[in-house]
């Protein structure tokens, strides 16, 4: 487990999927904000749900996060489109309704931002959110992620397009979590 100051960056557990599920992908309005594709239906169970696992995918790196104190479940964490040549990837993360609001979000990016530089020697590291994701730009820029332009109407959700924020860290401006 990678762990930061509050919270703990695992494998993801079978018995993790439905409350992921139910809570992240189920919530229509939240899952189309952050996942960029449009919102279906998964079956209960099915092995096409987007929280299954793929072990042999090594571009798409995905964690379940859980709290230090008790490990209860508070939402997920992914390092994606790894690229290896350029040595760059994209953060993400989601947390359960019950953990938001409670630093875990600006503790994750920080897990994850060890994990790209660190574990993976990547040099680069991106976010995008929508304009409008305070917590998202408050969590990546407390980790010194820069705002490097906005992607006008680049985000189709719920019947309208919406502004995408960038947001970038290169490793040597990152300033590791003294605790972390």
């Amino acid at each position: 487990m990678l762990r930061g100051s509050k919270v703990g960056l695992r494998a993801r557990h079978e018995d993790d999927i439905p409350v992921l599920q139910a809570e992240l992908y189920d919530d229509v309005v939240t899952h189309s904000r952050a996942n960029g594709q449009p919102w279906r239906p998964i079956t209960p169970g099915s092995k096409d749900s987007q929280l299954v696992v793929d072990d042999k995918e090594q571009g798409h790196v995905p964690f379940s996060v859980v709290e230090l104190d008790g490990g209860t479940l508070v939402g997920t964490a992914t390092l994606w489109g790894i690229d290896n040549h350029n040595r760059s990837a994209h953060i993400g993360l989601g947390l359960l309704p019950s953990a938001r609001g409670k630093g875990y979000g600006t503790d994750v990016v920080a897990v994850l931002s060890h994990y790209g530089f660190v574990v993976r020697g990547l040099q680069r590291l991106q976010i995008e959110t929508l304009s409008d994701n305070a917590a998202m730009l408050r969590s990546a820029e407390r980790n010194g992620f820069v705002r490097e332009g906005v992607l006008r109407s680049s985000a189709w959700v719920m019947g309208e397009f919406l502004d995408e924020v960038l947001l970038g860290l290169l490793v040597q401006d990152w300033k590791p979590d003294p605790q972390g």
